[in-house]
């Protein structure tokens, strides 16, 4: 299996920009180094796996929170596979690290949101036995 890697520097960050867009095509490039360095000033970190250098198939964007309702959770903002890249499990590769560290760093939990249509994404979460335990509601403004 490919090595797992933190995005650190700002070719690194940059590197993940056209696996996030797939997910997040509201993203801008040219902002898009700046919005995950403000991110991580506030606990945010992007991991990936690389098929070859600078040919990022999977990353994962995710922070620490505490929260009353779950304690201490390692909460997943973001998991995007290239769609030439699935299939070859980056992405279980990533959950089973995630879920290790949260494990690792004394989490309760492991959260995520998942957008209704993204089914592929739904049996991996379930196969890796995640519950299906809320609706998320939002407001644009």
């Amino acid at each position: 299996m490919p090595e797992i890697l933190f995005a650190q520097t700002d070719a690194e960050i940059a590197a993940c920009f056209p696996t996030f867009k797939f997910l997040r095509p509201h993203l801008v490039e040219d902002e898009f180094v700046p919005r995950v360095r403000k991110q991580q000033a506030q606990g945010y970190a992007v991991l990936y796996i690389a098929e070859q250098v600078s040919d990022v198939a999977v990353c994962a964007g995710f922070r620490f929170i505490d929260m009353l309702y779950s304690g201490r959770q390692l909460y997943i903002d973001d998991l995007i596979t290239r769609p030439t890249s699935r299939h070859h499990g980056y992405a279980g590769q990533l959950l089973d690290w995630l879920i290790a560290h949260a494990r690792e760093t004394g989490c309760d939990q492991v959260h995520l949101d998942s957008g209704y249509p993204r089914n592929d994404a739904h049996r991996l979460y379930l196969n890796k036995t995640f519950l299906l335990a809320a609706h998320h509601f939002s407001i644009v403004l």
